[in-house]
């Protein structure tokens, strides 16, 4: 049987562990604030409604098309292909490729840091593969003007990092929904995991450090997950409400 991603592939190990996609998407959640259509996530209002809901949402589609055979994987996408035609309809726009291709780049760009940050530096061939299996996923939906190699692409990331990407009052809005819905300290903990991945243009304009306050205690929770007390760390840190689909992430989806 073919598969969207082959078994042995880099990116079914970085999207089977819990840690790497809740990195990822700290990331994300950082960068999502910044972009120039973060207007289009207002307008269902599900982003600021729920932000920790809309997370695992689209964690479940990412992993879906990971861990997928290739027919199955293909109507994943073609399914949520449908799903933002229908948002265009009702707002009586389109979104605009620049803005899907953003959302690629950071899965792309925050698949290869989070990795990087828990577990070792890629190889130039195992980020190659991280990119080409996002590219197939843009492919798939019809995107215009994706690069066609991960040189190519590194190129676009950085143009899009300097272009795409502004302070507005929905990065204010979206970072006070962060507060309300993880609490204070577990707010104050993703800020810390977002400086650890974040590129420096984005610490730029949020006006965050350089340096992660927790970056020293990093090498520790690595020995906690040898020795199996990583999910008792994260249940610590983490909502109770969500403690099931986070302790889920460590399983490949049936």
């Amino acid at each position: 049987m073919q598969f969207f991603v082959e078994k042995d592939s880099v990116v079914r190990e970085i999207w089977g562990k819990g840690d790497t996609i809740l990195f990822i998407f700290a990331g994300s959640a950082a960068e999502f604030a910044l972009n120039k259509a973060v207007d289009w996530l207002y307008f269902t209002g599900r982003l600021p409604a729920d932000p920790l809901g809309r997370l695992f949402s689209t964690v479940a589609y990412a992993r879906q098309i990971v861990f997928s055979p290739l027919e199955a994987a293909n109507k994943t996408i073609d399914k949520m292909a449908h799903i933002h035609a229908g948002v265009e309809s009702k707002r009586g726009a389109k979104i605009p490729d620049w803005a899907y291709r953003d959302v690629l780049f950071m899965l792309i760009d925050y698949s290869i840091r989070s990795y990087e940050v828990l577990e070792r530096e890629l190889t130039l061939s195992e980020k190659a593969e991280v990119f080409d299996v996002f590219y197939r996923v843009g492919y798939r939906m019809g995107l215009q003007g994706l690069p066609q190699t991960y040189e190519q692409w590194l190129i676009s990331r950085e143009e899009h990092l300097q272009q795409d990407l502004a302070w507005s009052h929905y990065t204010q809005d979206l970072f006070k929904q962060y507060q309300k819905h993880l609490g204070n300290i577990r707010y104050r903990l993703l800020l810390e995991a977002q400086i650890m991945v974040v590129p420096d243009r984005v610490k730029q304009l949020l006006g965050f450090r350089k340096i992660s306050l927790i970056s020293p205690l990093l090498q520790s929770y690595k020995v906690s997950r040898y020795l199996k007390l990583d999910w008792f760390l994260k249940s610590v840190i983490l909502p109770d409400a969500y403690k099931k689909q986070i302790k889920d992430l460590d399983q490949a989806p049936a």
